[in-house]
């Protein structure tokens, strides 16, 4: 299995030093080992776990609840697993309404800001009309 330093983990992941040195902390990913020059030594499978939990963050997983999973996922506990991401996944579908929700109401929003912008601009085009009018009158006067 390829090895890899802290420095092409954190490049290829797009995290911290202190980032992976913390999550090697609370276990969430596999202790480095440390090289005879003294420099930390990661398997490179790493990064595809480091990929899932960013996944899991950005969709507001708490940190525990990583901790969780990533404790399950170390001792095999499969249906913890499996109950784990299924109670996510129903986290994120709620997430995903209420952002649907307000989008609907957002779009509403600019569909009227859309017809106050094109009623005004009318507005202008027939008060531009009204004084080119105003102007042949007074010619023809």
């Amino acid at each position: 299995m390829a090895k890899l330093g802290i420095a092409e983990v954190s490049k290829n992941s797009g995290l911290s030093y202190d980032t992976i040195r913390y999550y090697e902390k609370i276990g969430l990913i596999p202790r480095a080992v440390r090289k005879e020059n003294g420099q930390l030594e990661f398997d490179a499978i790493i990064l595809d776990r480091l990929f899932f939990i960013n996944c899991l963050k950005r969709t507001d997983m708490p940190l525990k609840e990583i901790q969780r999973y990533m404790n399950s996922v170390n001792k095999q506990e499969s249906e913890n697993c499996y109950e784990i991401l299924k109670e996510h996944r129903r986290s994120i579908e709620s997430q995903m309404n209420v952002i649907n929700e307000t989008l609907k109401i957002i779009n509403y929003k600019i569909d009227n800001f859309e017809r106050l912008k094109n009623s005004q601009t009318a507005e202008r085009i027939a008060h531009a009309n009204d004084d080119t009018l105003d102007e042949s009158q007074e010619r023809q006067d």
